[in-house]
Parts: C-alpha cells; structure tokens; sequence
C-alpha cells in the first residue's frame, strides 16, 4: 500500500509529537510507570508502618527487665551496632515472631537516642 505523499509530513509530525509528548511527559509532568508506581506506593507503606510501630519499640525497650541491654545500647557509638541490639534485645520484633523487623530496629534506636539525649 502507497501513502500518500501529502500525508507523509503529517505522520512523522505525529509520531515525532508522541516522542516529544512522551519525553516531556516522563521527565517534566512527574507520568510514572506502573512498577514505579508500585514501588513508591510500597515505600510509602513501609515507611508509615514503620512509623506507627516506632512507638511500641519504644515503650518495650523502656520497659525491659534486662537494664543490661539498655546499657549497652546507652553505651554504643555506632548507629548499627544500636540498631543491632535493639533487634537482638526483641525490642523491634512483634508479638508471636521471632525475628524484629530491621528498618524498625534502626528508626527506634534513633528515637531511643533522641530520648537518651532529651
């Protein structure tokens, strides 16, 4: 089939308008993908969630019968090695499991600093 030859420019307007619209879009008119979309819906989440729970960590390391483990934490300078007790303490973990949650640990040990310093 024979296009037009008066219909050419027309078409390579319209396919180089889409490139444009496209590039444009992506770049200047925050369009995402699907899977970035899904992405930072779930960063999203994890960090609320992350936050809600913060609290409770909180109050599990003030209430701990082992001040040993408070005072180690007290003590340490590294910002992991907090993070690692309090995750080995179980003050990030939630009821009925054995293993605490890693970004919590870290995010409670920074608030647990903060109160330390307060």
């Amino acid at each position: 089939m024979e296009i037009p030859s008066g219909l050419k420019p027309g078409l390579w307007g319209a396919a180089a308008g889409a490139v444009a619209m496209a590039i444009v879009g992506f770049q200047y008119l925050d369009w995402t993908t699907k899977t970035s979309a899904d992405k930072f819906a779930q960063e999203s989440a994890d960090t609320a969630v992350i936050s809600a729970l913060v609290p409770f960590c909180i109050i599990k390391a003030k209430a701990d019968p082992d001040a040993a483990a408070m005072t180690k934490f007290q003590a340490e300078q590294s910002s992991w090695s907090r993070g690692d007790i309090v995750l080995k303490a179980g003050w990030a973990s939630l009821d009925g499991k054995t293993s605490g949650n890693d970004q919590l640990a870290r995010a409670c040990a920074d608030k647990l600093l903060l109160a330390k310093a307060g």
